[in-house]
């Protein structure tokens, strides 16, 4: 096999012009004819005992091309990225040049390769000072969570529905006077302000009594899951059986003692204090690092491939196709219900395609500046988190791994400690008072 390399007129842009062998090509038509050839039947061959060049003169010669050519590009691809030492960064254009048998099976793959980075100011970088200390407001609203999911649900007497409270209901839908399937339910649980309903509906239940029959006036909304209902008006005929409301626990040493270690409200609200201040200061590292990106982002030099940003792209709708697959939902059918397309959602992700590889191509580029190296300490730490995340001994994960696995593995923390680098050596700075803000 033998590359050659030459330059496209998109920067960043190439084509290896791939050779294979003529007694390669020979080799994988012979081995596509051993896996076909019970396939094809001929007078006066038995079946599966039909020669290859009565095959080949009967369907003509070209009848194993396709399925040989499949074969062969995978690996002669994979050998020729190899060989040719480009850092490719995009998915392969194929185009087949030549296939004949007896010649050399030549095609040419293009491919976008890693761009240049001219780097900006990155070391001292100056973002936006963010407050981190927990307000008394904050930390009051982080134990009304705690109450609330610690609250007890009681029925209501002697007053009407109010938001917040769960109703307990018949109801039944009905569009231009016919009942809909899927619009009736019996002893339904409510809670009124939740918009688990269509927008509308619950606000109609706000100062009824129990023992009420209601009848609620509503518009499906236009993006509706369901088109027959979509955008068309509906009457609910709905009774109340029960008013339920959240009864909050009292906040005392006795609900402290309940929901944490601590002996004391006091004490209880000093430590969802320090984990309020906790995550604020966790946020403020990430804004600033973003926002940190960004500028060095801005201030660096680099030509994109779109072949790149393609790529990514569709690495991004896979992941989130797989993350679709685990709450049991095919891409077809997000499409269906979100009424969009395959075009449409790569455009919506291509702008955060784009943003991912500056970044990525400007920490590479930070921690070659910076004689970043990856050590074997490092790997090995590395491969302990993991092996603690997925309940596995570290050794059997390493196992597991291939050497461009390592590597990629290499690279991501190198990047991490060009970002760690970056935080380091940021410097935060207050933000400038708008002319209200000082008028204040």
């Amino acid at each position: 096999m033998s590359v050659q390399v030459t330059n496209l007129e998109e920067k960043n842009m190439v084509q290896l012009t791939i050779e294979v062998s003529a007694e390669e090509l020979e080799k994988a038509l012979q081995s596509v004819y051993n896996r076909q050839k019970k396939d094809f039947s001929i007078p006066g061959f038995r079946k599966g005992k039909v020669p290859r060049y009565m095959i080949e003169k009967m369907y003509g010669p070209a009848v194993f091309y396709e399925d040989a050519v499949n074969d062969l590009i995978p690996g002669a691809y994979s050998d020729a990225v190899t060989e040719s030492g480009q850092d490719v960064v995009s998915r392969p254009t194929i185009d087949v040049v030549q296939i004949e048998k007896g010649k050399p099976f030549i095609f040419t793959a293009d491919v976008a390769v890693r761009p240049e980075v001219t780097l900006g100011k990155y070391a001292g970088v100056t973002v936006t000072k963010v407050d981190t200390a927990a307000t008394e407001e904050e930390v009051m609203a982080q134990i009304d969570k705690e109450r609330e999911n610690n609250a007890r649900i009681v029925s209501v007497e002697g007053r009407a529905i109010e938001s917040g409270d769960t109703a307990v209901i018949d109801y039944e839908g009905f569009v231009d006077g016919v009942a809909f399937e899927g619009g009736k339910d019996e002893n339904h649980s409510l809670e009124i302000g939740s918009g688990s309903f269509i927008p509308g509906f619950e606000d109609q239940l706000i100062g009824k009594n129990v023992g009420d029959e209601v009848e609620v006036n509503v518009t499906f909304p236009e993006e509706y899951h369901a088109p027959d209902l979509a955008g068309k008006d509906a009457v609910f005929q709905v009774k109340i059986h029960e008013v339920k409301t959240k009864e909050l626990p009292e906040l005392d040493d006795e609900f402290a003692q309940d929901v944490s270690e601590f002996d004391t409200v006091d004490e209880y609200k000093a430590s969802v204090k320090t984990k309020v201040e906790e995550r604020k200061a966790g946020d403020a590292k990430r804004a600033q690092q973003e926002e940190a990106l960004q500028k060095i982002v801005e201030k660096s030099k680099m030509d994109i491939p779109a072949a790149m940003i393609d790529t990514q792209c569709e690495n991004m709708i896979n992941q989130f196709a797989q993350q679709m697959a685990q709450q049991g939902l095919s891409m077809e059918q997000y499409f269906q219900f979100s009424g969009s397309t395959m075009d449409q959602l790569k455009e919506q992700v291509r702008p955060d395609a784009e943003s991912r590889i500056k970044n990525e191509l400007v920490l590479d580029a930070i921690a070659k500046a910076e004689n970043i190296e990856i050590t074997d300490e490092d790997i090995d730490a590395e491969l302990e988190s993991m092996a603690a995340m997925y309940q596995m001994e570290a050794e059997q994960l390493k196992g597991y791994m291939g050497e461009e696995e390592k590597e990629n593995m290499k690279l991501d923390l190198a990047s991490r400690k060009a970002l760690e680098f970056v935080t380091e050596n940021m410097k935060p700075r207050a933000k400038a008072k708008t002319k209200a803000e000082k008028e204040e």
